[in-house]
């Protein structure tokens, strides 16, 4: 299916001028930067195209890249945490709704944490993937991690310009080590395309040092945490970790070695359920629109937003710590309640209610 996006421009605090692209229809779902982006390009990823796809089911996904990458500024005066927080609030500003969910991958998950503790009263919820709050050199406990962080940025800085991709090739084989040869063509490509070398040299500098546990601490927004088990560019630990500092948080482990998950692997749909599951659209009492007018129950509301998403009795019945069988029960009565003969059709009837259709 041919996806179409829109794309303006934002103007930052400092006058960098930010390119934000949307896709599809429905509640927002903003997606802070992460390093290497280019809304343009990623259309025809075969990387990122699967995940336009799919956030864009429900929603309209928003996303920008990041000052000196895609269609942002290329040569911006000042590249620094605060500079990347200044351009998310400047993104965030062009969205009408008062508050929205907030997707931060990678590093964007520190900028997400940031913007949440400071604009708690725009974000739903927050949904954080393969993030962190220390950077490589705030996390290093030892000289080898160090030498490792600092040469990947002289890395960048030697060879990213090259038409030789082999000094790209490692950064690839971090990003995605399950992906097909295409796939990691098209990722060598994006580092080339997506920003200069010393601007992307510098970004990784910046990024090294972040470190915003201590605002994890505080914030009090409904956060989900994801991060895949083999994650080779940030550890699993530090997902675990960063799970641990935010209060209530929920901590999803995903079995993937990949740091942007792939389509074609399970991790890639326990994410999208997990996620749609999160950021499902809710009536002022808190529960889908369909619960209100078909009577369920709170458990059986539960379950039927779980299928929804996507979700089988056995994975339900994890994700609630409930028996297959109690599962089965509750959906069969949740049928019944909303006239229905089929999983199928149940699943039609939630997502036109939180649509805020019939």
């Amino acid at each position: 299916m041919a996806l179409r996006q829109s794309i303006r421009f934002c103007t930052s605090r400092d006058g960098t001028r930010i390119a934000v692209a949307s896709v599809g229809s429905g509640p927002p779902l903003l997606r802070a930067a992460h390093w290497l982006s280019h809304v343009e390009y990623d259309l025809e990823s075969p990387v990122w195209r699967p995940w336009l796809s799919a956030l864009s089911e429900h929603n309209t996904y928003v996303r920008y890249d990041q000052r000196g990458c895609g269609l942002s500024d290329r040569q911006p005066t000042d590249i620094c945490f605060h500079a990347w927080l200044a351009d998310l609030e400047a993104v965030a500003a062009t969205i009408g709704q008062k508050s929205f969910p907030l997707l931060g991958m990678s590093q964007g998950g520190a900028l997400a944490i940031a913007f949440a503790l400071r604009h708690p009263e725009r974000v739903s919820r927050l949904i954080l993937f393969g993030a962190y709050a220390r950077g490589a050199q705030c996390r290093a406990e030892s000289e080898a991690e160090r030498l490792e962080a600092k040469t990947l940025v002289d890395l960048i800085r030697v060879g990213w310009g090259r038409d030789n991709p082999a000094f790209r090739q490692v950064f690839t084989s971090l990003f995605i080590p399950g992906g097909t040869a295409e796939q990691h063509r098209w990722w060598n490509d994006l580092e080339r395309i997506a920003c200069r070398p010393e601007i992307a040299a510098r970004t990784l500098e910046q990024l090294h040092d972040i470190d915003v546990s201590e605002m994890a601490g505080q914030l009090q927004v409904p956060t989900l945490v994801l991060h895949a088990r083999g994650d080779a560019r940030v550890p699993f630990e530090e997902g675990r970790r960063l799970a641990a500092l935010i209060p209530n948080a929920r901590f999803v482990p995903l079995d993937s070695d990949n740091h942007t998950l792939l389509p074609t692997e399970p991790a890639w749909r326990q994410f999208l359920a997990e996620v749609q599951a999160f950021v499902a659209p809710a009536s002022e009492g808190g529960r889908p629109a369909a619960i209100d007018r078909a009577g369920l129950t709170a458990a059986e509301a539960e379950v039927l937003a779980l299928v929804a998403a996507g979700l089988d009795n056995r994975a339900i019945a994890g994700r609630l710590g409930k028996a297959e069988k109690t599962v089965r029960n509750q959906l069969s009565a949740v049928l019944d309640k909303l006239g229905v003969n089929s999983r199928s059709e149940a699943i039609v009837l939630a997502l036109k209610a939180e649509a805020g259709g019939s």
